[in-house]
């Protein structure tokens, strides 16, 4: 990728992964390695996400910030309480009591972007959708690049039209939610080099491409499908310094998990998770209610992962989570340059 977009030693960049696995410990570490690091906004209150940024600034900077474009879709309240009532069972567990009635937020948009334009980052990107054209605006016209995450050409000709700078091109073997703008549309599998190609093919951008890397050979093959870079999660979940929990760490590694598969159960956005008892009990419902079904259950994954229970936890994982290493990230980072 062209320096003006990502400055780094290594065509490598550390995928934002909220929720806990994104660190300042591990941006710091895969940054030490050459390779480009990203805080995960989603989640967060605007002043975590400004002590993690003046962390992360100290020491790397060269950096990017990844924050969830809000959702406006109506929400079915009938289907959404009905889903809360299906979800008693698995909540009593834990003696927990869901509110069947749905709670939304943006995920403090505003007071985020507030912040990211007046202490301005290098890079700041957007998953879930765009932005408006005017908000990217903003953010360049501090000194920052903007890039979009993308599922589609369809989608990365819209990221263009915007005025991004750059494209997060995410295949269907990504771990943990799709970037896709609609989540309603089915996520049909196509491999992240197969889905550069084609997102080449009509934008003329420079592309990060994610989903489904297991290894050296899996950022060489988006490399040479076109990719100026390839962003990596799942390969750095078992990483000492990321901020993974003990029972997904532990699920990672677990023989009888054998499959992933993509499942809006837990958040209500399709996201892909190891299989595990939550989603075979819950997979047929498909409540697309994002965020409100993820602040349904999110007591209660909470609860699981303290309680180490992996059936009833939202195990995020991309298909090439059996070769995901533990150790250094600076080593995982090291192992898989050695593809480039």
């Amino acid at each position: 990728m062209s320096d003006s977009i990502l400055r780094f030693r290594l065509p490598i960049v550390a995928a934002p992964m909220a929720g806990g696995p994104s660190t300042v410990a591990l941006g710091r570490a895969v940054a030490s390695a050459g390779a480009f690091p990203f805080l995960a906004g989603g989640y967060k209150t605007p002043g975590a996400l400004a002590d993690e940024i003046a962390e992360l600034r100290a020491t790397a900077p060269e950096f990017g910030v990844n924050l969830f474009v809000p959702s406006h879709n109506a929400i079915d309240e009938q289907t959404f309480a009905a889903y809360a009532a299906e979800l008693a069972d698995e909540a009593a567990v834990y003696g927990l009591t869901l509110d069947p009635v749905p709670i939304s937020d943006d995920d403090a948009w505003d007071a985020k972007l507030a912040l990211l334009i007046a202490q301005p980052v290098p890079v700041v990107s957007f998953t879930f959708g765009l932005p408006e054209p005017a908000v990217i605006a903003s953010l360049q016209a501090v000194g920052t690049r903007v890039l979009a995450s993308v599922t589609t050409p369809e989608e990365a000709a819209r990221a263009r039209d915007a005025g991004v700078d750059a494209l997060v091109v995410q295949g269907s073997g990504a771990g943990g939610h799709s970037a896709t703008f609609n989540p309603a549309r089915p996520i049909d599998h196509v491999s992240a080099a197969d889905l550069v190609r084609a997102v080449l093919a009509v934008v003329d951008l420079p592309v990060v491409a994610a989903g489904g890397v297991d290894g050296p050979d899996g950022v060489r093959r988006l490399l040479e499908a076109g990719a100026a870079s390839v962003a990596v999660g799942t390969m750095l979940l078992r990483t000492d310094e990321a901020g993974t929990s003990p029972t997904h760490r532990a699920a990672l590694s677990d023989p009888k998990f054998t499959e992933t598969v993509v499942t809006s159960a837990f958040t209500g956005r399709p996201a892909r998770a190891l299989r595990n008892g939550f989603v075979d009990r819950h997979q047929g419902t498909d409540v697309l209610a994002y965020p409100a079904v993820h602040h349904l259950t999110r007591e209660l994954r909470q609860a699981a992962g303290r309680a180490g229970d992996a059936e009833r936890l939202h195990l995020w994982a991309g298909t090439g989570w059996r070769t995901a290493p533990t150790g250094p990230a600076a080593a995982v980072i090291d192992w898989l340059a050695g593809g480039v």
